[in-house]
């Protein structure tokens, strides 16, 4: 049964796709069947493994608003051995809207997920920077959330909103959710600015951040336009070690 883990964060370009996109490529090196979910209406996701969101037949948008007529099955796109993308297009954004009136709509996401649960070691759900029905369907059917922060203190501020999310959705809809960990991104080493935003992190949550911090570089914008994880495109690039040392820190909490 695959372990299923939301990468949310309500702030955008925070590196959430890009988390996803390099964490699900780390732990298919390591051959873990790993399955990527683009829950983001602007399919950053399906872009960076080459699919043309604007050509789909059926994405996302059709499993969540069509539950009769469209598997979730039915739309897996392999894109790398042990990976396969579930892939969005920009349809998705009218979802919101249209799930309202849903009995259990809350719960669509985790009901097709137990469809293919038992196919993955893994599920990793991209999510759109809000804390709308979307975001809210990803944290309903992931046992484990990751959070990524941006080092700069904006985008700390946004936390406490999350976390009190997270502590609803605990509440009334996902008891077991958990926090996997959270993620420093786009780090400067350079500026004493990041450094003290990392500090105030590591102080305020503790053990919950991890101890691998994600480097800015050009090179994370240089690899979707290649339509490769930064795995691929720069193997041996820092931020390429940094995502399979983490890729490694969850394997080890199997």
């Amino acid at each position: 049964m695959a372990r299923v883990i939301t990468v949310a964060n309500q702030k955008g370009g925070v590196g959430k796709t890009t988390t996803v996109i390099n964490l699900g490529a780390a732990l298919a090196e390591y051959e873990r069947d790993t399955l990527l979910v683009d829950l983001d209406p602007q399919a950053a996701l399906s872009a960076g493994f080459g699919i043309n969101s604007y050509a789909l037949e059926k994405s996302i948008y059709n499993v969540m608003v069509d539950a009769y007529d469209v598997t979730l099955d039915s739309i897996i796109q392999p894109v790398r051995p042990h990976l396969d993308v579930v892939p969005s297009n920009i349809d998705l954004a009218a979802a919101e809207m249209e799930l309202i009136p849903t009995i259990g709509r809350e719960y669509i996401l985790k009901e097709h997920l137990a469809t293919i649960q038992d196919r993955y070691h893994y599920i990793l759900i991209d999510t759109p920077p809000s804390l709308g029905l979307l975001t809210i369907n990803a944290l309903t059917a992931a046992g484990e959330v990751l959070i990524p922060v941006q080092c700069e203190f904006l985008a700390m501020r946004g936390m406490r909103v999350l976390l009190q999310t997270i502590d609803k959705i605990r509440a009334k809809l996902n008891p077991g959710l958990e926090i996997l960990g959270i993620l420093g991104t786009m780090y400067n080493s350079r500026t004493i600015h990041a450094q003290e935003v990392l500090e105030e992190l590591q102080s305020v949550f503790g053990q919950k951040v991890f101890d691998i911090v994600i480097k800015s570089s050009i090179k994370f914008a240089e690899a979707p336009v290649a339509q490769q994880p930064i795995l691929e495109y720069a193997r041996r690039h820092k931020g390429a070690m940094a995502y399979r040392a983490l890729a490694e820190v969850i394997i080890n909490g199997e």
